[in-house]
């Protein structure tokens, strides 16, 4: 119920009335109350298939471009706008501050200020990428595949006719390779 006032009173009056709401199968968007109010405004409530979260590309691009964002800050400490353009833009919250002084740096000392929080966002992104790698090489091997071999599939997605998961088996298989396609790939 908590959450109905709040979209009606913050979300509405900016947006207008939604045509369709995309939802993961929260009890809260499934509940009596919501379906009644989709019903009376004629919202249509969408879910996605199982590991196919996609049914929204718009909401996927927006998803994907704040966790690229959210990486570059968490790696570099510095804002999008810092690295692109030497500086932050001034936002209107921004406006009342007194601590905010008008600099007119020189050509050489503006150069400088553009290519520091460059340079140090690439040190920044390379250590993040080495640490990443470290982290990942200590915990996978590459898998040796070649023609002939015996390998096992995993089930774990795998949905067979009412199977009771406790007894499932985890692996399927042993299977032949026959042809490589890839290094990891059979």
């Amino acid at each position: 119920m908590d959450t109905a006032p709040l979209i009606w009173n913050r979300v509405v009056p900016w947006t207008g009335i939604f045509t369709n709401i995309i939802s993961d199968r929260d009890p809260q968007f499934t509940s009596a109350l919501w379906t009644n109010l989709y019903q009376l405004f004629g919202t249509e409530l969408l879910f996605p298939t199982a590991y196919h979260p996609q049914t929204d590309g718009l909401a996927e691009s927006k998803i994907q471009t704040l966790e690229d964002m959210t990486s570059i800050h968490a790696n570099t400490n510095h804002t999008p706008a810092i690295l692109e353009k030497g500086w932050n833009s001034k936002l209107p919250q921004n406006c009342f501050r007194k601590e905010l002084v008008k600099i007119h740096p020189t050509a050489a000392s503006f150069k400088e200020m553009l290519e520091k929080p460059r340079k140090h966002a690439v040190r920044c992104m390379e250590d993040a990428f080495s640490y990443a790698k470290d982290k990942w090489d200590k915990s996978h091997t590459t898998a040796d595949f070649k023609v002939g071999y015996l390998v096992l599939v995993s089930t774990t997605n795998f949905k067979k006719n009412k199977e009771c998961k406790k007894l499932k088996d985890s692996f399927a298989g042993p299977f032949v390779i026959k042809p490589l396609h890839g290094e990891n790939a059979v």
